[in-house]
């Protein structure tokens, strides 16, 4: 298939304070989503961290390398007309949540679970106010009705920004607990992520690595830390 590509056609973006918020202006005219709307965002570092990613561009542009202006138009264009679609979705992660499918407790992988996701878990469970069930094995258990209830009332209450950083969060984790863990002030994303693909290495420990697995591994967990910085700049 013919690969359509635009050329660079502005000579300096820059992020600049305006009445709506800060917004980021191409040789001084502001941009728009790519839904049509004025791209507007309250935080000035989150509209310098986009104006960094037009001003990297090179002579033709690349779609690829805007991962912030991505996250920003789909909490503008898409989130606010499906807040509930975007809630429901992320409380489907919690039914079969990373962190509450262990193994038996009589395999090896049992204990490293034990381990690392236990004490994570617990802190999420306090923080949130919610009792999660464990399993071990893959026959599913549902959640209960009062944490499902708890976690519905704390997401409906996020700005779209934060949900859009935690639905990509959540995803790539196959965890909406470790998404939830991401969006804290002293979170530390690279154990985050170590959390969420604890079987993974486990797997690469028993029977070696793979080069082509590795590289994707790598581009997730930097969209997962992408995610994590656009929660943290959008809080402003």
């Amino acid at each position: 298939m013919e690969q359509f590509t635009v050329k660079r056609f502005y000579k300096r973006a820059s992020a600049e304070e305006t009445d709506l918020g800060f917004q980021v202006m191409l040789d001084g005219r502001p941009i728009k989503t790519q839904g049509g709307q004025l791209q507007v965002v309250q935080g000035r570092g989150l509209a310098e961290r986009l104006a960094e990613e037009w001003e990297g561009q090179g002579e033709e542009i690349d779609p690829s390398h805007f991962a912030f202006r991505d996250m920003v138009d789909y909490a503008i264009d898409i989130i606010p007309a499906a807040r509930e679609e975007t809630v429901g979705k992320l409380l489907r992660y919690v039914e079969t949540d990373t962190l509450c499918y262990r193994a038996d407790p009589d395999e090896p992988l049992w204990k490293r679970q034990m381990e690392v996701w236990e004490p994570l878990l617990c802190e999420i469970e306090q923080r949130e106010g919610v009792q999660l069930e464990r399993v071990s094995g893959v026959i599913h258990r549902a959640q209960s009705a009062e944490a499902l209830a708890r976690l519905r009332a704390r997401l409906s209450g996020m700005d779209a920004f934060t949900l859009a950083a935690l639905e990509q969060m959540a995803s790539l984790a196959a965890s909406l607990c470790i998404g939830l863990a991401a969006l804290e002030e002293d979170a530390d994303g690279a154990s985050l992520w170590d959390a969420a693909n604890l079987e993974e290495d486990w797997q690469v420990e028993q029977w070696g690595s793979d080069e082509e697995a590795a590289k994707r591994r790598a581009k997730r967990k930097e969209d997962f830390l992408k995610a994590m910085e656009f929660a943290r700049l959008a809080r402003g």
